[in-house]
């Protein structure tokens, strides 16, 4: 599969966008609306103006025809064809490309049984749930063999646990299949949950691309560091084995139990979303703590809960609306869960 280069892409939105996508990886672009993201997708595929080179396998596709790129692309909206089922959807693309009905029978079948939507083989769109329609869009895109996979933030209008779930299928689905893929999202958990490298794109430009761990802590530069926000870092003064493959950290005053293998810890690292709050004492009696809060703060359509728990100062990152209903304030006494 090819390695997708952009070198210094300019348009309305990309300010001289350098990024590299490595063959067979799966990148993801993440950052907020407006950042260019859904751009650098249509600039790989060859749908919109840009200036600048793009390269496969290091050969310039700059005055390649979209039709000609060996491109899937998978539309945030799916666009799937209402008047048609979902064989047909499916085919759609191998129908335009010439192939023979043996050749699109066959692949079709493939697709729907690699998807595990053979029943679905019959059925229109309306009558598909959300989940169903992405697999049936993503069978689709696959059809034709593209060297290349690009998707446009397709779980975003599912719920919580359709979307891990499908995320997991396609992880595992870009494994066995090598596709080079580039995956656009907003979400910084679905971001680190299915990407082997992230790429942060602000303002048109790619700020920063490391793997998983790396953006998460160690973000490079202001805008990036106020996207992610930043990890909470609990120094460990002592640790005790407990058995069964954990150990008790002293924490700052809090004894945390997490994982371990009888060795020193000398820090616990959490992600803010994985600081839990909440009026009620949790039913959980590990790593639960009593903390106060010390202020409340915007972050990306979420909060941050500045807060005190022991001897540590935590940041912990909830949704606006949870921290409205919990009528979270400066000076509320809450408990502290913490996700390890």
């Amino acid at each position: 599969m090819p390695r997708v280069t952009l070198q210094d892409i300019r348009n309305f939105v990309c300010r001289g966008t350098n990024l590299d996508v490595q063959p067979g990886e799966l990148l993801v672009l993440l950052g907020p609306n407006g950042a260019g993201k859904t751009t650098l997708l249509n600039v790989i595929a060859g749908l919109v103006d840009y200036q600048g080179r793009v390269f496969f396998d290091g050969s310039p596709v700059d005055a390649v025809p979209a039709r000609d790129r060996r491109i899937g692309y998978v539309f945030q909206d799916l666009v799937l064809f209402p008047h048609l089922d979902a064989s047909a959807n499916i085919a759609y693309g191998l129908q335009s490309a010439g192939s023979s009905k043996l050749e699109m029978e066959k692949r079709v079948k493939e697709l729907l049984n690699l998807l595990g939507i053979s029943h679905l083989a019959t059925r229109y769109p309306a009558r598909l749930s959300g989940g169903e329609k992405q697999r049936v869009a993503l069978a689709r895109a696959l059809a034709p063999h593209p060297e290349i996979l690009l998707l446009d933030e397709p779980f975003s209008s599912l719920d919580v646990r359709t979307s891990g779930f499908l995320r997991n299928e396609l992880k595992h689905l870009q494994r066995d299949l090598g596709t080079t893929t580039v995956f656009v999202t907003h979400d910084l958990a679905e971001a680190e949950d299915i990407a082997d490298r992230i790429a942060v794109i602000q303002d048109g430009l790619a700020e920063q691309v490391g793997a998983p761990e790396e953006i998460l802590f160690s973000p490079r530069g202001r805008k990036v560091t106020e996207y992610i926000g930043s990890p909470n870092v609990m120094a460990c003064r002592t640790t005790r084995r407990l058995g069964h493959g954990l150990v008790e950290a002293d924490c700052a005053g809090l004894r945390v139990v997490l994982p371990g293998n009888g060795k020193p810890v000398r820090q616990v690292i959490l992600r803010p979303r994985d600081v839990l709050v909440s009026r009620q004492r949790p039913a959980s009696e590990v790593n639960v703590f009593e903390g106060m809060i010390r202020s409340i703060t915007p972050h990306n359509g979420s909060v941050m809960v500045h807060l005190d728990a022991g001897d540590c100062r935590l940041a912990a990152e909830l949704p606006a609306a949870l921290s409205e209903s919990m009528r979270l304030r400066p000076g509320s006494e809450v408990f502290v869960e913490l996700s390890l």
